[in-house]
């Protein structure tokens, strides 16, 4: 018989996906600054940004708001409070 998945395992789990992909972004951005024709590392980065939209998307539907001032909608009732916040996993 499959046991049922932990909430609190996959919320962490799909945060750490999130923050390598996240932190992937941070670093070719960096890297695209001083190398902007480099034409393998902008489709890196635009597959990643696609990535990271899915994966918080996904975060968002299972567990709620990741992100204020309207790059996040809210569910009802108004759940931008529900813990833990993202910066708190």
């Amino acid at each position: 018989m499959k046991q049922a998945a932990d909430p609190a395992k996959e919320r962490y789990a799909l945060m750490e996906k999130i923050q390598m992909v996240d932190f992937a972004l941070v670093e070719l951005t960096l890297y695209l600054d001083t190398h902007p024709q480099d034409t393998q590392a902008i489709q890196q980065f635009n597959q990643l940004a696609v990535e990271s939209r899915d994966l918080k998307s996904a975060y968002e539907q299972r567990f709620g708001p990741l992100r204020q001032y309207g790059a996040s909608f809210s569910g009802y009732p108004w759940n931008w409070g529900d813990s833990p916040w993202p910066w708190q996993l």
